[in-house]
């Protein structure tokens, strides 16, 4: 036992070697589970009858239907970003609140609001926002630092702020966690948890991080104004909240559209993905902008990010099944049951690998891959499972800001004009980091901040 043990724990480091070697992220998860899985065949600690299951696993991907959302919300979300929403909407922004000290920045966040409901893709927001707005930032004397600050942090807000994938992933693999967690307390009538649950869950705390943004920018506009200058007034001013309103209108209908019906009970997520998916081609066709071009480019990088997720839940699935041959999930189990503070002390280890991990992994491996090996042992612990899933998401939503390996700094980095420095976005966000573990302080302390909205809509 103790030999399986430490296997199981050396495919982990086995893992993290072949990733930072470079190999894509599916196939070192497959390929390392099979080379452990015959080397523990050779050794007499494993049996290749675990191997077996792993076609019904491959088949419960195939008919999830849950799964289906997540191609369904990846193609909303590229075909907005090439539809020009982003620029639509961020240049109203500014016309409607530059004149106000800070107000550029303040444009930003609520831009990456709408962008994060509309798309729900971290990368493509920070992108899209660091080539339209921070160019603009800084030719109107804007401090680089606070630029790339607010870029990056409203950017990540995808992650948290519904429609999100990182939600859909999450609750998927957090509803088959609380299950099994059930099934092992001898619960044989399992409660469920939904991806709706999970979304009305987020709302609240989504809103309060973009407030907490929002009071940020507009604290150091006071303190700091040769930092965020107000925009001079232009002559096409004119009839700002009209144009604001034709802008916002679109997306917002689209976004009330696509929530409104999960929440509401009307519509499963796949469904209501698939109101997104069809609502954004017809915004795209009175935007004039629904060419065979720009579908075709759509369709592509669809495929593209659907065919990486899918896989990297193959490889994770062949990954688990071979952890679990190994007593993998015993030995977590131990683990956490005998950390010292229970439940607490539980709760912040698995907190701060999960930051770690979201270093050099990203949302997709934590949640096929860390998620359903800790999350049996912390729900059958009594966590709520929308309160930890919303935790979860914060949480590596924070390790992506972190510099120096945060995701969502390498993409603004990759975007950014010379003269910003990788300094200066790593000090831009430090403030940001800040409210983010203000934000995970507040949910710890008061979790019906996640849980409130939920037990209403859904009692």
């Amino acid at each position: 036992m103790e030999t399986s043990g430490g296997l199981a724990l050396a495919m982990f480091g086995a893992v993290f070697a072949v990733l930072l070697a470079g190999y894509p992220v599916a196939f070192s998860l497959a390929g390392t589970a099979l080379a452990f899985a015959w080397f523990g065949q050779m050794a007499g600690v494993f049996d290749l009858v675990f191997l077996e299951a792993l076609p019904n696993r491959l088949y419960g991907i195939m008919t999830n239907e849950t799964l289906v959302a997540v191609p369904l919300f990846v193609f909303m979300g590229v075909m907005l970003e090439r539809s020009r929403v982003a620029e639509n909407l961020l240049e109203t922004m500014t016309a409607l609140f530059g004149r106000l000290r800070g107000g550029l920045g303040l444009s930003v966040t609520l831009v990456g609001m709408l962008l994060a409901a509309s798309t729900g893709i971290v990368g493509a927001t920070v992108v899209t926002m660091g080539l339209l707005s921070l160019p603009t930032m800084l030719r109107h004397g804007y401090d680089p630092r606070i630029a790339s600050g607010a870029i990056c942090a409203s950017g990540t807000l995808g992650q948290i702020i519904p429609p999100s994938i990182v939600l859909v992933l999450l609750g998927d693999v957090l509803s088959a966690a609380y299950q099994q967690a059930q099934l092992n307390q001898g619960i044989f009538s399992p409660k469920t948890v939904s991806v709706g649950d999970l979304f009305a869950g987020a709302i609240v705390p989504g809103l309060l991080l973009v407030v907490l943004y929002i009071a940020y920018l507009l604290i150091t506009a006071v303190r700091r104004p040769e930092a965020m200058p107000p925009l001079e007034r232009r002559s096409d001013d004119g009839h700002l909240g009209l144009r604001a309103l034709r802008a916002m209108a679109p997306p917002l209908f689209l976004i009330v559209a696509v929530l409104g019906s999960i929440l509401g009970g009307f519509a499963t997520p796949t469904e209501a993905a698939a109101v997104g998916a069809v609502g954004a081609m017809l915004l795209a066709a009175l935007r004039r902008h629904f060419t065979w071009r720009v579908m075709r480019e759509v369709v592509e990088s669809t495929t593209r990010v659907s065919s990486m997720v899918f896989l990297i839940l193959i490889g994770a699935s062949f990954f688990s099944l071979v952890f679990r041959g190994f007593g993998g999930d015993r030995l977590v189990e131990e683990l956490l049951t005998n950390l010292p503070g229970g439940v607490l002390g539980a709760m912040l280890v698995v907190m701060a690998v999960m930051f770690l991990l979201g270093f050099v992994l990203d949302f997709i491996e934590i949640t096929f891959v860390v998620v359903p090996i800790v999350g049996p042992v912390l729900l059958a612990m009594g966590l709520d499972p929308v309160w930890l899933g919303i935790m979860i998401a914060i949480n590596l939503q924070t390790s992506f800001l972190t510099p120096p390996f945060g995701f969502a700094l390498f993409y603004l980095r990759g975007v950014a004009p010379p003269e910003v420095t990788t300094g200066d976005i790593y000090r831009g966000v430090a403030p940001f980091i800040v409210i983010q573990l203000l934000m995970l302080a507040l949910l710890a302390l008061w979790p019906a901040l996640a849980t409130w909205l939920p037990t209403q809509i859904y009692s």
